[in-house]
Formats: C-alpha cells, structure tokens, sequence
C-alpha cells in the first residue's frame, strides 16, 4: 500500500492531501515507472475516504502526467520524465487541472446523477421541436450551404437581425460589427488570442465563469479578482486595481451574473465605464443569459455605444448545447482584427448552423418559446427559495429571473466539504471554490433552480442543514 497519511486536521482538502503524498511518492522514486496504484475500492477503504475522493485524486494526477488509466487494469505511474518535465505544475496550472475534473464530471455524469449545480437547462424544457422543424425547413432547401465554407464574419441575414435585437437593448450596431461564433467560447477566446500576452493584468468577476479562468490562464493571463456585490462589481476595488496594475481588459456579466445570478445596478455600470475610461481598458460584456431575463436592464454596451465595451453573446442555453452559434459585436475596428484572428484560427464558423439558428429566430417561435421558458423558471425559482428557506440556507440574493441561485448553509465555511455527501446520494455540487478566479474556498454553492425540487435534493439539503458546524 502507498505509504501516505490522511490527516484530518489538516486545512487542506482530502483530494488535495493524496494528490501531493502520490505526486511526492512518484517525485522521490518511491512510486517507480510502471508500478499500478491500489484499485479505488481499496484505496478508499485502506484510508478511510470515499470513492468520489478516490477517483477524483486519480483523475487529477492523470491530468498532472504523474498516472495512467488503462481499461480494465487500473492506474499505474506513468514512465519516468526527463528532469526538467517533473517540474510540479506552476501555480496556474494546478487550477485549470480543478477546473478540467469538473467539467469533465458534468459531461461524464452517469445516467441518473442530479446535476444540482449544473450549468444548463434540462433537455425535456428545451424546444427540440421547433429546432427539428426548422432543420427540416433548412434541409429542403437548395444552395450550397451544406457544403461551401460560410463567410467569414458569419452569415450576413443572421447577423442583420442580431443588429435589430441589439437595437431593441439600445445598443446601434452595423451587420459589420458583428462576428458569428462558434458560442460564446471562441468569441471570448478570440478576444483573448488577440489582446491579451503572457504576463498581462486581466480583471475578472470574483466569483466569475470557470471556464472564462481557465482559458485566461491557458494565455498566461494574470487574473486580477474583482469582487461581486449584489449590484455588481465592486467598484471601489476595481478601481484600486485597474489603477494598481494598468490591466488591459476586464472581463464580466452584467445580467444574470454566473454563478450570483445578480444584475448590475445603473450606478455601477456608469462607475465602471467611467474607470475604464480613465484607465484606459476594454470591457468584455458577457451577455449569454440574455434571453433568461425578464425584464430587460441597460447593458454596458448600450451605455457605451461599443467605444470600448465588446458585447458577447450565443443562444446555447435557451436553444441547444449542440447549436454552436454566438457572436460579438465591437467597434469596427475590433471587429476587423477579431475576424482575422477568426479566420488564422479556424477559417470560418458553420454557415449551416447560422442558417439554422436564423430560421429560428424568425419563425417567430422562439419568441413564444421564451415566454413558456421564464414561466417555468420562475415557478422552480419560487420553489426552491422557499425549500432553502425552509432548511434555513442564507441567498446572496434573490433573483427576479435565470436558473441559478447562490446560496449558503450557516454553518459551513467550505462546501467542498459537502460533495462527498451529496456525490453519495448521487447528487453533484457546483462548490464555490471552482467559481473563483485563485480557488480559495468559499462557503457558497451555485444551484440550479430546475434540480431543485428532485425528492433526493429536497433530503440531502434537510441532512445537511442538521449538520454541526463544519468548515
């Protein structure tokens, strides 16, 4: 058995213990090359942890290099590395390979795991009718769009009318100023591919959107953490680090804020577009619950008129997970240079998928679709407050529209602790540490309203709420 100790009273997380104690095993060459770690059940059992615990140490020092899975064998120690490669991982490194293990459990979740804290709608509230409908109207239609490559800035008829709905948002904006993407993802990671080197100061939302962290971190971005009020950032502190640190870009959500779910008042987005101004940075206004609001909020875009505002948006979370179609939209000189990079990086977007999403947006059914849509959420919103209320968990705040909710138990001060117990019920937590820019732990989770009401949820949020002070 791996000579290692599991020390209750240590700060650390379980996971993070055994990771280093095997890493440290495998650096001194106590773990040689090829030798095949204890299977997950005796390893939990040996040490006293749960199996979640297990696989997620394992599945972490494979994404480190330091493990290999082989199927139907187990894992065992990769071959020795030259010395300069068994460097431990930078700092940065280490955070994306957390960021990395949770997503992939939300894409690998066995059938029947309740993704709590997951990040998109259920399947059966999606309107897979009328996307059939209208890929059935696009296939019956002759041209060459199933096969040509599509323009580079997208197709044209789609980004026309995204122009007539930013109008409505008060945003005036050119077809050519807008730039199809593959989602939201590439649009940002655009942005980044273009503005942001190794070494530069990037604001971002504390707490803000994993995969945003990741991906900064993957360009060598150093992540300046601006903390979420429940009216937005803090501007105070924004101000003391644009100020401190010259960043060239802030990075954030004005509507729907994921994972607080929270609005950013007037006020603020004035105060904020103000110290952009001053000191001298561009704003990346991340739009993509756009459509989960009910009552429309000025955005930072229409304030700004895209002098210095790019405005980010894509329909994967009211339409599908599949229809991979976002856009930006930017002054027009951004909107130039970020279709070269689109165009360096992967030619074009899908001009099929555009064609598609645009018979959907003008049939008029998604409009109503909508409609159907925040009715739903609200009444699982209204519900699940009401069961948090009735455990006693405390809201950061209580939103008028989206599918999240940030919330808390009294007595917890890390709910990383929690996972283990939910895992077991077969229920899985989005922690509060994966929604930090430098994963410190935090006490809140991000819960998504439609998973809420599930009857194994409803008695794990009663059993933990009887829980002694833990943290």
């Amino acid at each position: 058995m791996i000579p290692i100790r599991v020390n209750p009273q240590d700060p650390r997380p379980l996971v993070d213990q055994i990771v280093g104690a095997i890493r440290q095993q495998v650096d001194d060459r106590c773990l040689r090359a090829g030798a095949r770690l204890p299977s997950i059940r005796s390893f939990s059992e040996a040490f006293g942890v749960s199996r979640f615990t297990t696989v997620e140490s394992y599945d972490r020092l494979v994404a480190q290099g330091y493990l290999e899975a082989r199927r139907g064998a187990g894992f065992f120690v990769t071959p020795v590395r030259e010395e300069a490669g068994r460097q431990p991982p930078q700092d940065g490194q280490k955070r994306n390979e957390e960021l990395v293990s949770l997503i992939r459990r939300l894409l690998q979740a066995p059938d029947g795991t309740i993704l709590t804290g997951g990040p998109w709608l259920p399947n059966a509230w999606m309107d897979e009718m009328g996307i059939r409908q209208s890929l059935g109207a696009l296939a019956r239609k002759n041209g060459a769009h199933l096969i040509e490559y599509g323009n580079p800035l997208g197709y044209l008829p789609l980004r026309e009318h995204l122009a007539l709905l930013l109008s409505e948002q008060g945003i005036s904006v050119g077809a050519s100023q807008i730039v199809l993407t593959q989602g939201t993802s590439q649009a940002l990671d655009l942005i980044m591919r273009h503005f942001v080197r190794p070494g530069d100061a990037v604001l971002v939302d504390d707490p803000g959107y994993y995969n945003l962290f990741g991906n900064l971190r993957l360009h060598g971005a150093r992540l300046l953490a601006v903390p979420r009020n429940a009216d937005g950032p803090d501007v105070t502190a924004l101000e003391r680090l644009a100020t401190e640190h010259k960043p060239r870009i802030y990075f954030t959500q004005s509507v729907l804020q994921n994972p607080t779910s929270t609005n950013m008042s007037p006020h603020v987005s004035f105060r904020l577009l103000q110290i952009a101004e001053r000191c001298d940075f561009l704003v990346v206004e991340d739009d993509i619950f756009c459509d989960l609001q009910v009552k429309p909020t000025p955005r930072l875009a229409a304030l700004d008129q895209l002098r210095r505002v790019i405005h980010v948006r894509s329909f994967s979370k009211t339409l599908s997970g599949s229809l991979r179609v976002g856009f930006l939209a930017a002054h027009q000189s951004i909107a130039n240079d970020l279709t070269d990079v689109k165009m360096l990086s992967s030619i074009t977007s899908s001009q099929f998928m555009e064609r598609l999403l645009y018979l959907v947006l003008v049939d008029g059914h998604y409009r109503k679709f909508l409609a159907q849509l925040h009715g739903r959420l609200g009444e699982a919103r209204l519900e699940a407050i009401r069961a948090f209320e009735r455990v006693g968990m405390q809201l950061f705040v209580e939103p008028e529209a989206g599918m999240f909710l940030w919330a808390r138990f009294p007595q917890v001060e890390d709910a990383l602790v929690l996972t283990d117990s939910a895992s077991s019920q077969g229920i899985m937590l989005a922690p509060g540490l994966v929604f930090r820019p430098h994963l410190e732990r935090s006490p809140w989770m991000r819960f998504n309203v439609t998973a809420c009401a599930h009857p194994q949820v409803l008695r794990w949020l009663e059993q933990s709420a009887a829980t002694p002070n833990i943290g």
